[in-house]
């Protein structure tokens, strides 16, 4: 059996292009309608469980698959042969960018990269924005947390508070409830020698506390290496999430990237152990609660109050980066021309930045 469940997820993290959302799909293909391992339902189960912890949902699912099929060695498998081949890939990918990020051909790759990225981005918020915002209160939430998140407002605090928020209002504890907001420290810390134990700590926390998309993963990369240790810039983070989204496998490997980045193979490895650790923690933890978390309404409703905040902190943060990305007219239109063709036409993100690329290299920027 753990041959089976190192086969299926080695497979699954090579192809795995397409984000979270196609993970799944091809999971399920693979485990209910192929192999056979579980049904629709259990399968839904293990997918509504992964929605109320924090992480990489199809991860977790590969983590949660990994133990129903082969115990707690095929849960550690799952997710080992699941994360593996994008951080190998990643990892090269990075030692090129290092050694030859500062060529014009290099430059010129990226500059018609990042603005496909943002569009993919946009698109991604879209779309989990159109069902994570199921009524006025969630919509008034999501809008407080833009306005207070663009102010400097703490994007952990903002994401407990939403879900309070919510819980408090649809359980009817009190009548009103208010959205208080801690906001973050005004003054960030200076930038310095990179720090490992500071690296794993800032990636194990996100790995900790991350809802939602892996691309909210941006939010929390940009308010810890850019703005409070000055570790990265802003064009920087855009090159590592471009990486992590032409890669296959979870988006969470941008964490491989810029652990690579500032710090070589060491920090890369450390930096991608400490962001998926808390999952398989996660995940182990919450086996014996499926049938009863999934049906709870208070988990709901915190659960649903998160999402929406996460997804407001996600909207800042491509917004701010856009403005690193999209700086003239040629980039303008890559972006605006990748967002139709993602909303309009579903192509592949993957072709879109294979086009970015081509573009880039051959306006020469």
């Amino acid at each position: 059996m753990l041959g089976e469940v190192a086969a299926v997820f080695l497979k699954l993290g090579i192809i795995g292009f397409g984000g979270p959302a196609a993970h799944i799909a091809m999971m399920r293909e693979e485990v209910v309608r192929r192999r056979r391992w579980l049904d629709d339902a259990r399968f839904v189960d293990l997918l509504g469980m992964t929605n109320l912890i924090p992480g990489p949902n199809s991860t977790e699912m590969a983590i949660h698959l990994g133990y129903l099929r082969a115990g707690w060695p095929g849960l550690v498998l799952g997710g080992v042969c699941f994360i593996g081949p994008a951080m190998v890939i990643v990892l090269a990918l990075a030692c090129a960018y290092v050694a030859y990020g500062a060529r014009p051909e290099a430059s010129a790759a990226l500059y018609g990269i990042k603005p496909v990225i943002i569009a993919v981005v946009v698109q991604a918020a879209w779309a989990l924005g159109r069902t994570a915002v199921k009524g006025p209160l969630l919509g008034l939430v999501g809008g407080v947390t833009v306005v207070v998140y663009a102010l400097g407002g703490n994007e952990l605090v903002l994401l407990l508070a939403a879900g309070v928020a919510v819980t408090l209002t649809r359980t009817a504890t009190i009548g009103r409830a208010a959205l208080l907001v801690v906001p973050a420290p005004a003054v960030a810390a200076a930038a310095g020698a990179v720090s490992l134990p500071t690296l794993c700590l800032v990636f194990l926390k996100i790995g900790s506390v991350l809802y939602g998309s892996g691309y909210v993963l941006l939010a929390f990369l940009r308010s810890d290496f850019v703005e409070r240790l000055g570790w990265l810039t802003d064009r920087q983070l855009l090159d590592a999430v471009a990486i992590g989204q032409f890669t296959p496998g979870p988006v969470f490997t941008t964490a491989t990237f810029i652990g690579y980045v500032l710090a070589g193979w060491v920090g890369g490895v450390l930096a991608t152990v400490a962001i998926f650790l808390p999952s398989f923690v996660f995940v182990a933890l919450s086996q014996p609660l499926v049938p009863r978390i999934r049906r709870s309404p208070r988990a709901g409703a915190f659960l649903d109050g998160v999402n929406v905040a996460a997804l407001a902190l996600m909207a800042v943060v491509t917004w701010q980066l856009g403005r690193a990305a999209i700086v003239d007219v040629p980039t303008a239109l890559l972006a605006l021309t990748s967002l139709v063709l993602l909303l309009r036409f579903h192509v592949n993100s993957a072709w879109l930045v294979l086009a970015g690329l081509a573009a880039g290299l051959a306006l020469g920027r």
